[in-house]
């Protein structure tokens, strides 16, 4: 009888669904306070998973859940550059 592999699933911050975690995006702050979208989820630092969605995104803005995750404030700009090379326009608030 095969091994079955375990796939790991991880929650979006945005929705807060459960998803498997190859079809989220990691979105990480690095080790010297920087946040950037992590496309091959291979970079060092605090991870959190958002989906390959702008209205994920948006809402995880709305709500704030990034910087609770990462628990520090994170500027406008990098909300408005994630939100571009995930293919959404930005929008001033």
């Amino acid at each position: 009888m095969p091994k079955v592999k375990k796939i790991p699933q991880r929650q979006c911050v945005g929705c807060r669904e459960m998803k498997d975690k190859k079809a989220l995006l990691r979105v990480v702050k690095s080790p010297d306070g920087s946040v950037s979208l992590d496309f091959g989820g291979k970079k060092p630092g605090r991870g959190a998973y958002v989906c390959h969605d702008v209205a994920c995104l948006r809402k995880a803005r709305k709500s704030r859940a990034l910087e609770r995750a990462f628990e520090t404030a994170i500027p406008p700009e990098v909300y408005d550059a994630m939100e571009k090379e995930l293919g959404g326009e930005s929008r001033e608030q």
